[in-house]
């Protein structure tokens, strides 16, 4: 991670401080990997759209082979179906009342759209805001395989999808999260359940005669273990730049990360710890106080509490000391939200060239 001051440093003062940089020649290999792992393993790669939120960065995915993308709310699904994507997935169980039922049909319209369902009350609302154009939508039912979060018993995946074969919408199949694989040693086992509880949805709607033929599988920390021959497509996100979380849990190395935040040190009292110009406003409030709030390589330090827009820079009792003014990367524990934070990216390279600045289109997209 060294390579991120000597990056920091090259760009110096045309980068405006707190800011996320991205190494482009990390996340073109990162994109090329993991297109290139689920082409030789049989997978669809519908790449989800919420670590970015960058129209150029899914047409980079899209450029590489994926076979769409995947959106985790309306208004994600609509930048990127505008930006031209002919197929999106929006992973989220959507209720479609109100204005949304009229985004949904004019989505339906643009692109080839699919929603993922997981109640008898959000299918009916989906049929009616659809109307007489319910088989344009359609629909995948989520399915729990241990994350507790969203998503039905897999052997109760079948009378979903029979209910929405009836009010006339396209039952495409089933998906799942394993997001219970997020621990260090978790991984492997999580990706086992997720191929469990998915050959059980399978069965469930052959029950009811109804083919899965979407058979969706996600996550970037479980991402190589998809190989069982039920997931017929992966969904990660995270892979597009990675951050400490995935080098802790052992699906990437340091050198796949290929976003850091650029900080300058803003005060120093003397304390343990100096002060940075990036707080809760920038990184989010992501990680714990025994693991900190951002990883700072260049001085073995870490962020070990934020404010908005204060971060504690935590040092060790030896070694040097960052001087007020300095400008150091802090490597986020978890990318997305980080992302969110901001307008633009800060496009550099591991050379230290500054390559242009990318909108985040999807920047603070909520709804």
């Amino acid at each position: 991670m060294e390579r991120f001051s000597a990056v920091l440093d090259a760009l110096g003062d045309r980068v405006s401080t707190p800011a996320p940089v991205v190494l482009l020649d990390v996340v073109e290999e990162n994109i090329r990997r993991m297109q290139e792992w689920a082409d030789s393993h049989g997978k669809r790669l519908r790449p989800h759209v919420k670590t970015h939120k960058c129209v150029e960065i899914g047409r980079m995915q899209l450029a590489a082979g994926a076979s769409g993308l995947t959106a985790g709310n309306l208004s994600e699904a609509e930048i990127f179906a505008r930006a031209g994507c002919e197929d999106i997935f929006l992973a989220y169980p959507l209720w479609a009342a109100g204005a949304k039922a009229e985004r949904l049909r004019t989505l339906a319209d643009r692109t080839r759209l699919s929603v993922g369902v997981e109640s008898v009350g959000a299918i009916e609302q989906l049929a009616a805001a659809m109307g007489d154009r319910a088989g344009r939508l359609g629909v995948v039912v989520e399915i729990d395989c241990g994350a507790r979060r969203s998503g039905v018993p897999p052997h109760d995946a079948g009378r979903l999808a029979a209910l929405a074969r009836e009010r006339g919408l396209a039952v495409l199949g089933v998906f799942t999260y394993p997001g219970h694989g997020g621990t260090v040693g978790a991984r492997e086992g999580a990706a086992r359940d997720q191929a469990d509880a998915l050959r059980t949805a399978v069965g469930s709607l052959a029950e009811r005669g109804i083919e899965a033929t979407v058979v969706s599988a996600g996550s970037t920390p479980t991402a190589e273990f998809c190989t069982d021959e039920v997931i017929t497509e992966i969904r990660p996100g995270e892979y597009v730049f990675n951050d400490h979380d995935n080098v802790r849990l052992g699906d990437c190395g340091p050198e796949d990360i290929g976003l850091f935040v650029a900080s300058t040190v803003v005060s120093d009292q003397g304390h343990s710890d100096v002060i940075v110009d990036a707080g809760t406003k920038a990184l989010a409030r992501e990680g714990n106080p025994e693991r900190g709030y951002g990883q700072v390589p260049a001085y073995d330090g870490y962020l070990r509490l934020l404010n908005e827009y204060h971060g504690f820079l935590q040092l060790p009792e030896t070694g040097s000391r960052p001087a007020v003014g300095e400008r150091i990367p802090v490597v986020p524990h978890h990318v997305c939200p980080v992302v969110n934070s901001f307008e633009e990216l800060i496009i550099s390279n591991t050379a230290g060239e500054l390559l242009g600045r990318w909108t985040v289109d999807a920047q603070g997209q909520l709804n």
